[in-house]
């Protein structure tokens, strides 16, 4: 492994901006400080005028291996993560077979250990009847990020909508548990009307079907179930203004025992772009009206949300067509997501210090990630280097996707991601041109938990 002393760089990290020399060494920070020089061989890179960011951490993606890899690998995904400055991702448990037994769950651990650039971990998935399964997984609660539980229709058999599973996985679990959110009879209820109304539906009538009475109704059963039991929870991809009462923004993160995410998609789209985009924004919980987006701004900024994700979900192009019922849900988001919060930043809505403590302090605090998520002496070397001089044009040709699409194609983001190191290699960097150079000689690690 390279060693590498990056000079002059502009370092973001827990609330400043400071400029310095940073050292990273045998997969590690070495050493922060203005102006200090090495007498070690290291690769030196000259980055004055750009800014070092702590890796990003995104704790929802579908990298859709096994089972679904016409779509998506774990490898090809981990290739656009690292290229959009992701070093560490949580993966979800609807792959096929649903992972919803430890050997299963350990069968994708080992495919990232072979193919992953950047570190990973992956959700236990929960079914009606594996209850037994999920609570056995209690002792391994240093290695598995959470347990997973889609309270909303799903893949397989993971939609949980037995009472007595979900009280007892909230009242023995000791891993944190993850929840989709979504009322599964508020869904169907609001379909059958539509369809009694009109029988062909299309994209925009989604946030119809899956509306905020579905979101609220099941959030605020969760944070019940939590409240009662004193579980820790943290509901995922909030949608709806309705949802920002059910969380505080009165506690340090490290206190809070009920936690949440937004998604980048949730920040940037609105029922506007259905005429536009069509299937292509169609996913679940449903992207809805303006009013929406702005109140997810708002509670984001005040710390009623904790951190931000993708909640990437890719599917082929045909799987989004119509009709209604058979386009897939979900849209391929990681390798712009950074370029996405970057546009807000020039915007003037979020700072650099915001992006990176929600998207990286945060999410390593939230899930007590070890040795990651902050540029500290001592920490793993996992960071994105951002020249915020340059620009971004997302072009079919530059996508890193294996569907092959995105629904920012077109668009010319502020920014560019210069290099991503993943414990201090240097897996990704952009040469300029849209020319993509990757080191794949050295995986991604495991991700370990200090509960």
């Amino acid at each position: 492994m390279q060693n590498y002393l990056l000079k002059d760089v502009w370092v973001v990290n827990e609330g400043k901006i400071e400029e310095k020399n940073v050292y990273f060494k045998k997969g590690r920070i070495e050493r922060m400080d203005p102006g200090f020089s090495i007498r070690e061989r290291a690769v030196e890179i000259v980055a004055a005028g750009k800014y070092l960011l702590p890796g990003l951490i995104d704790d929802q993606v579908h990298f859709r291996e096994p089972g679904l890899t016409h779509k998506a690998t774990i490898y090809t995904e981990s290739r656009a993560a690292v290229a959009g400055g992701t070093t560490s991702f949580m993966e979800m448990p609807n792959t096929v077979p649903n992972a919803l037994t430890e050997a299963l769950l350990e069968e994708k651990y080992a495919i990232a250990g072979n193919t992953s650039l950047a570190n990973y971990s992956f959700f236990m998935g929960t079914s009606n009847q594996n209850a037994d399964e999920v609570l056995r997984m209690n002792p391994r609660r240093k290695e598995v990020c959470g347990v997973k539980i889609f309270m909303g229709s799903s893949t397989g058999d993971m939609l949980v909508d037995n009472t007595s599973t979900l009280h007892r996985i909230f009242s023995e679990s000791e891993l944190l548990i993850a929840t989709h959110c979504e009322d599964e009879s508020v869904i169907t209820a609001n379909y059958k009307a539509l369809k009694a109304a009109r029988p062909v539906l299309d994209a925009a009538d989604h946030p119809l079907v899956r509306d905020e009475k579905a979101c609220f109704t099941s959030s605020s059963f969760a944070v019940s179930l939590a409240k009662k039991y004193n579980s820790r929870l943290h509901i995922l991809h909030i949608s709806t203004a309705e949802e920002v009462a059910l969380f505080r923004n009165d506690l340090p993160l490290r206190e809070k025992n009920i936690t949440s995410e937004v998604c980048v998609h949730h920040l940037h789209f609105t029922a506007a772009d259905y005429e536009r985009l069509g299937y292509l924004i169609k996913c679940n919980p449903a992207i809805k009206d303006a009013r929406h987006r702005e109140a997810l701004w708002k509670a984001l900024l005040d710390d009623h949300f904790d951190v931000i994700a993708t909640d990437h979900a890719p599917h082929t192009l045909a799987e989004k067509e119509p009709p209604y019922e058979q386009a897939r849900s979900g849209l391929p988001l990681v390798q712009h997501s950074l370029l996405l919060l970057l546009h807000y930043h020039r915007q003037g809505m979020i700072s650099l210090e915001q992006i990176v403590r929600k998207t990286s302090h945060a999410v390593a605090d939230c899930f007590r990630i070890a040795d990651r998520g902050y540029l500290r002496e001592g920490y793993c070397a996992d960071a994105v280097l951002v020249d915020l001089e340059a620009s971004t044009r997302v072009s079919k040709e530059q996508l890193l996707y294996k569907c092959g699409w995105s629904p920012f194609e077109g668009t010319v983001f502020p920014g560019a991601v210069a290099r991503t190191f993943v414990n201090g290699n240097c897996v990704y960097v952009n040469e300029g041109y849209g020319k993509h150079l990757f080191d794949e000689s050295i995986m991604g690690q495991r991700l370990f938990f200090s509960r």
